[in-house]
């Protein structure tokens, strides 16, 4: 367990640069991370002489393979990139980008904070090193998150932090440390929120993931449907196969205007960079709306999203 999705990211680029990186040495991801899988990196970056090398995206959002193969070299040592976009909804091809950073001798971390919500996650299946993840997104508590991590991997880097359990022997002389995951889980753990997310998780289990998909992807056609009916709304990520998650703009209004007319209606969506600003600066905005459909939305909301668009235009456009 960790203190969320964040701390999963920054406890590997901490421990494998403590461990693994030298200068030089080169790291892959994406320009459609969130801040928190390109901001441990630059810190390492900082740190240890690192190289940053970044992974372009098709114009429908897809990761470009050709470029991603591209980016390997005798020095890539990790491959950092998101299971889905927290911005466009889509999914990257885990499984084929785990197989050639593993052909390349490199290590995979995914951040899977938006995957795991959206569908089933098999790590054994994917083959990943890492696997990142936070409870707030999977309907559980704030202040908790997972790491998934290969245990031989796990047992080669050093701890993320000290103090009590994750000690073995402490002498005035020397420290030997305890065995992967207690090495990672310095202090007192979050026990109230590891309770609440496993609460969660059962929740979403009885619900049956394949079910929660279905629901979101009817959602999802419904409102992308609708939306590419407006002439005045422009839609990011087209690409086939996306989550509940659609980003988008209006002409002539700004997206924080859209959010907080929509708002007044009793429509939330998220307005700005969203944490990805390389990937505002690849779209070619410097903000976008965003609305999530989740297991508690309806039909209703859809149409509640669209007359809100049709007013807000009338309004701003």
């Amino acid at each position: 367990f960790t203190s969320g999705g964040t701390d999963s990211i920054n406890l590997v680029a901490y421990a494998l640069g403590a461990s693994e990186i030298e200068e030089g040495d080169e790291i892959i991801l994406s320009v459609m991370e969130h801040h928190s899988n390109i901001v441990p990196w630059h810190l390492l970056r900082e740190r240890k002489g690192a190289v940053l090398k970044w992974v372009d995206i098709s114009d429908d959002g897809e990761i470009d393979l050709d470029a991603y193969r591209a980016a390997f070299s005798k020095r890539t040592k990790i491959v950092a990139i998101s299971a889905m976009s927290n911005v466009l909804g889509l999914a990257t091809p885990a499984k084929e980008l785990t197989r050639i950073a593993h052909e390349n001798g490199a290590l995979v971390l995914f951040d899977g904070c938006q995957a795991a919500v959206h569908g089933a996650v098999d790590v054994r299946d994917i083959g990943c090193d890492f696997f990142a993840m936070t409870g707030h997104k999977l309907y559980g508590p704030t202040g908790i998150g997972v790491l998934f991590g290969r245990l031989d991997v796990l047992k080669r880097l050093p701890p993320f932090r000290g103090g009590g359990e994750m000690i073995d022997v402490v002498t005035t002389d020397a420290v030997t440390y305890n065995d992967p995951p207690h090495r990672f889980e310095a202090g007192t753990p979050p026990i109230l929120e590891a309770i609440g997310l496993g609460a969660a998780l059962e929740w979403m289990m009885s619900k049956r993931t394949a079910s929660i998909a279905s629901h979101e992807a009817r959602l999802t056609a419904s409102a992308l449907d609708e939306l590419r009916k407006l002439n005045f709304v422009k839609l990011y990520g087209q690409a086939p196969g996306k989550a509940p998650i659609i980003a988008f703009n209006v002409d002539g209004a700004h997206p924080h205007d859209v959010s907080s007319i929509l708002d007044r209606m009793g429509v939330a969506v998220r307005a700005g960079h969203h944490c990805a600003q390389p990937l505002m600066k690849r779209l070619g905005v410097s903000a976008t709306a965003r609305a999530s459909f989740a297991i508690y939305n309806d039909n209703d909301d859809v149409e509640a999203l669209i007359e809100g668009l049709h007013k807000t235009h009338k309004m701003l456009g």
